[in-house]
């Protein structure tokens, strides 16, 4: 997420009321998570499994809860709960605005476009042209749709990602200040839920197809000419590269790749990262030839214990 203007180091520190290392002119321009980070931007890290990745990633300012060693050329700012602080900058730039009408004053629909009753659109959403959107639909702020798009009804287009830090006194969300970006001739079915990035962009590629029932989680990136059948469940920060095909009941862990052309069988557990251009089945996932076999095996054993006998 890039703030609206550059601000220094010493600005974002009194903002966030904590101790700085380096210079205080260093110039801030943004915030992300480490997947995304980007030269100028403030990643946040509270666990000192992870100072390592945050000081050597793309980020220039690190938002952390002890004074280390900053490379040449970083910065630091020093946080009782880093965590909290996020979510503090997160507000400050990307604070929630309220809307009292279906369709936002500062939404931009394009010409031919169609939007059924009931539907609501909020604050600086930009629909492209000759789109259908149906009844029912929610379209949280900042959402950016192509041309040529279906959304089927009672599907949410940018909720928060499911993203909480365990304390004493409960679960604390990670505030989500990303958005959704669904790209030119995709179809959404009826009762899906897209979440938004945290920081950046969950996006739905060109051509991409997705059935009913189907959440995809904040940060995902999936890309052209995917099928997604229904009742999919896709967590966050996945990647799905093109033509990829996803059948019913699939569910994903975080963070993995699912290879180009790649096929997925009905209720599998995609629990790894696994190559394009191959067929997969089952929970723990394999290649669809090989776990077949396997089960054709599983059932000879009887015969086989009887032969013992």
């Amino acid at each position: 997420m890039r703030f609206p203007k550059q601000h220094s180091l010493k600005e974002i520190a009194d903002l966030l009321h904590c101790e700085f290392v380096g210079d205080a002119t260093f110039s801030v321009l943004g915030m992300n998570e480490i997947h995304v980070v980007e030269a100028g931007d403030i990643v946040f890290v509270d666990h000192p499994k992870y100072y390592d990745k945050a000081i050597h990633s793309n980020a220039t300012v690190i938002l952390i809860n002890k004074k280390v060693d900053c490379p040449p050329g970083k910065a630091l700012l020093i946080s009782d709960d880093p965590f909290r602080d996020f979510n503090t900058l997160t507000r400050h730039f990307m604070p929630f605005q309220g809307s009292n009408i279906s369709i936002s004053a500062t939404a931009k629909i394009g010409i031919g476009t169609q939007i059924q009753p009931n539907t609501f659109i909020g604050n600086n959403v930009v629909i492209g042209d000759n789109c259908l959107i149906h009844s029912n639909v929610a379209i949280y702020d900042h959402t950016l749709i192509g041309d040529n798009v279906i959304i089927h009804a009672g599907t949410v287009i940018g909720a928060d990602a499911f993203y909480y830090k365990k304390r004493a006194e409960g679960f604390d969300q990670l505030l989500s200040g990303g958005r959704v970006v669904i790209e030119n001739n995709v179809g959404i079915g009826a009762l899906c839920t897209i979440d938004k990035g945290v920081t950046g962009n969950t996006t739905i590629g060109e051509g991409t197809k997705i059935d009913n029932q189907v959440h995809v989680g904040h940060d995902t990136v999936i890309g052209k000419k995917c099928l997604i059948a229904s009742q999919t469940g896709i967590a966050g920060c996945v990647i799905i590269e093109d033509e990829v095909t996803l059948w019913g009941q699939v569910g994903t862990t975080s963070g993995i790749t699912i290879g180009s052309k790649a096929v997925v069988m009905g209720q599998t557990g995609v629990t790894k990262s696994i190559e394009g251009g191959k067929s997969y089945f089952g929970t723990p996932i394999e290649e669809s030839r090989e776990k077949l076999k396997q089960l054709a095996n599983i059932k000879k054993i009887p015969e086989l214990l009887n032969k013992l006998k």
